[in-house]
């Protein structure tokens, strides 16, 4: 797992050698919230999958795409009222929800990341820049951050910022909020949070993504069932995980047999030995 110019390049190598490859890359999972959806659950949710793990995870999802201006401004408010709650420390305090990130060339790049977006336009609504933890001001941290106003083209939605950073998009209609996912560079993972069945099936069926979840804020399977992204999120044509894993791992023997009447199966038979 790496960035995708990285596994593109492992993934050529290998595969022009004979080799098979899997080799999984970036990723920029979208949640995206209905009107009718529970909006208190699902705001719980999206706080912990954007800023869980400082947000350093494949699955994270750093971008959440309400549909409508009374759901967004909504949602923008309980993300608010979230993250003035949201405690960042270290790995032993058992009330901490996230911690640094894992180094200082990192924690600047975000830093960078951020920059970029108020350049482009979109409304730095928290800036988590200036987090310092008290005993620990050497440290990598870097607080919650909040984007309003991200549009598609910006840099900074095009490309994985990798850290505790979650942007706003606002879309008008379904179509609008189903576009943003299926057109992205990336299809690793996305979600849906909605009360409404028919809504949640044809937005699973179309969206262009490898791993949907419906009210279901990071959608990895269990071990059992495959896990994989589509488009500049994997390269391979065999995923992780569950019988693709198998499949990964294994070489298909097919044997044809045609037996002569009469034929039987001989326990005592012996493979004569070559001298």
């Amino acid at each position: 797992v790496g960035s995708s110019d990285i596994a593109h390049y492992v993934y050529s190598r290998g595969t022009a050698a004979g080799k098979r490859v899997q080799a999984m890359g970036g990723a920029k999972n979208h949640g995206i919230i209905l009107p009718d959806a529970d909006l208190e659950q699902a705001t719980k949710d999206i706080i912990g999958a954007a800023y869980g793990s400082a947000g350093e995870r494949c699955m994270a999802l750093p971008v959440v795409v309400p549909v409508g201006k009374k759901t967004a401004d909504e949602v923008r408010e309980r993300v608010l009222a979230e993250l003035e709650t949201l405690k960042v420390g270290i790995s032993t305090d058992a009330a901490a929800q996230y911690g640094p990130v894992v180094s200082q060339a990192h924690k600047q790049k975000i830093s960078d990341y951020i920059q970029t977006g108020v350049d482009e336009g979109a409304e730095l609504v928290v800036d988590g820049r200036g987090f310092s933890l008290q005993g620990y001001e050497k440290g990598f941290f870097i607080g919650p951050s909040l984007f309003d106003a991200v549009k598609k083209g910006m840099k900074t939605y095009n490309e994985e910022i990798f850290g505790p950073v979650l942007q706003i998009m606002r879309a008008e209609t379904f179509e609008e909020a189903l576009d943003l996912p299926s057109s992205h560079q990336y299809g690793n993972g996305v979600a849906i949070f909605t009360r409404n069945g028919r809504a949640a099936r044809e937005f699973a069926s179309r969206v262009q993504v490898g791993m949907v979840g419906i009210n279901v804020p990071i959608p990895v399977p269990v071990a059992y069932h495959t896990f994989g992204g589509w488009k500049r999120s994997a390269f391979g044509d065999v995923n992780q995980h569950g019988m693709e894993g198998v499949r990964f791992y294994t070489k298909t023997k097919t044997i044809t047999a045609r037996w002569p009447e009469g034929a039987v199966e001989d326990s005592a038979f012996v493979i004569p030995t070559m001298k």
